[in-house]
């Protein structure tokens, strides 16, 4: 398959939990196709990712560089451009001395795979004259989104605050200023313009190369129009990238992602054993997402009044003493609330009944992936977009309704929990789309092949 040629692909990501947990499946997946994996990553990320690469990670090199944020970056407190700007340029001295130190080693690398937010890297490949590839983490829609953004429908998306607005995207479904990325919403482009200049820069650097080529953590039968809706990028749907064990087991000691290894906490499982097929309620928010207290007492008021067991994740926060709920008793009465706990295992346990979610990628992967249907409750970035997904497309779900500034009260939070603990509907596609999720990752399934022909083609030179 290699035509004798040794492969070596560098990979690389921001040292965030929701980046470095598919870079790391991704590059699983490469080894087990005979490849040589450079891992390169801040600093930050070394404590949690030492111990927990889990499964066979022979053929794996760690590049780790300083971004000047060591500690790791705090979404509340540090600057996010000055961020953006260390990891520029730290990570382009960084690739260019394993890129330099690898061909000396007689080990060159033969392609260069970067994640979002890392534009950069494809300046360094074309310097270093080697061929680059995007893998994208979130769906082939919110790619597609950026691009027609980019690409003459800036305009057009201008006055999308207006309730009545909606737009038709070809080969995408019709979206409300809600179903958006919250980058491209007039309301948050100040905040977060340094965010929406690197989707920009992603774009124009997708736009110079002459092939461009996105890996996307997706499947082909998932989203089979998105991924061809752009002429000008070949997206190649290699997803779920999820734990060996969860999707298609051929490792089953590959159980975790990035960080898991590093909680010892396990006495939910016990919890969830004791509890009736599909009746728990799953609550989380994500590695990075943080809501505010009465939000919290909402989504409290909201457990109480469905009247169902539930396991909620709730994380410490590192700087602020937490503050306990004002329904506590009442909650611990009902259910259980964790700091942490494996969200994979959790969901795949046959007590899961239905999960709440923040609808980050990944999640939401794991959500279909085990077949759990959602409770969507988007709050930024690509999450609006994949609500849209779960409640229009897939149908696994319903979105909650908030108010202008997106506050979601107790009432509707039960309201949609009954909606989905009670609908049939809602679990039958669910299950669907863990059935064709699994049947794309088995062999001879659409993104093992894809992913097969991307490597056959590295390794047949040229064609990159």
């Amino acid at each position: 398959m290699m035509h004798g040629r040794h492969l070596h692909i560098l990979l690389v990501t921001i040292p965030a939990q929701g980046h470095i947990n598919p870079t790391m499946q991704f590059a699983k997946r490469l080894i087990q196709m005979g490849v040589e994996v450079t891992f390169a990553t801040g600093i930050s990320a070394h404590r949690r990712m030492a111990k927990a690469a889990g499964g066979d990670t022979k053929g794996l090199n760690f590049a780790w560089f300083s971004d000047g944020y060591d500690d790791g970056f705090k979404m509340s407190t540090d600057n996010a451009k000055h961020f953006v700007s260390q990891i520029r340029s730290c990570g382009t001295e960084c690739l260019k001395e394993i890129i330099h130190s690898s061909a000396e080693e007689g080990r060159p690398i033969s392609l260069l795979v970067y994640t979002l937010l890392l534009p950069w890297v494809a300046e360094v490949a074309r310097d270093c004259h080697i061929p680059s590839a995007l893998l994208w983490i979130q769906p082939a829609t919110v790619l597609d989104i950026y691009y027609y953004y980019f690409n003459g429908y800036n305009e057009a998306m201008s006055n999308c605050n207006d309730p009545s607005w909606s737009i038709k995207f070809p080969g995408l479904p019709l979206l409300h200023a809600k179903d958006l990325p919250s980058f491209l919403l007039p309301s948050s482009q100040e905040t977060y313009s340094h965010a929406l200049l690197l989707f920009k820069e992603q774009i124009e650097a997708l736009d110079a190369d002459a092939y461009p080529k996105v890996l996307v953590n997706s499947f082909d039968a998932l989203e089979p129009d998105a991924l061809k809706a752009i002429d000008k990028l070949k997206l190649i749907a290699i997803g779920p990238v999820i734990p060996s064990a969860f999707l298609d087991g051929k490792d089953p000691s590959d159980t975790s992602f990035g960080g898991d290894l590093f909680q010892k906490s396990r006495n939910y499982s016990d919890w969830l054993i004791s509890k009736p097929k599909e009746s728990v309620i799953y609550v989380s928010f994500g590695s990075m997402l943080e809501l505010t207290k009465p939000q919290m007492e909402e989504i409290a008021i909201g457990l109480i009044k469905s009247n169902r067991p539930f396991l909620w994740v709730i994380r410490k926060k590192e700087d602020e003493k937490d503050e306990e709920l004002s329904c506590m008793e009442e909650l611990e009465q009902l259910g259980m609330i964790v700091p942490w706990c494996s969200q994979l295992e959790v969901l795949s346990n046959a007590a899961l009944g239905c999960f709440v979610t923040h609808c980050g990628w990944n999640s939401t992967l794991e959500s279909l992936v085990s077949g759990v249907p959602v409770v969507a409750f988007p709050k930024w970035t690509d999450q609006g977009t994949n609500a849209k997904l779960i409640e229009d497309v897939w149908r696994t779900g319903v979105r909650v309704k908030g108010n202008e500034e997106g506050f979601v009260d107790g009432d509707e939070i039960s309201r949609c929990l009954d909606m989905v603990m009670g609908g049939e509907e809602y679990r039958r596609n669910a299950k669907k789309w863990r059935d064709l999720a699994r049947e794309a990752m088995k062999e001879g399934g659409s993104s093992e092949k894809n992913l097969k022909t991307f490597v056959e083609e590295i390794g047949s030179e040229g064609l990159l």
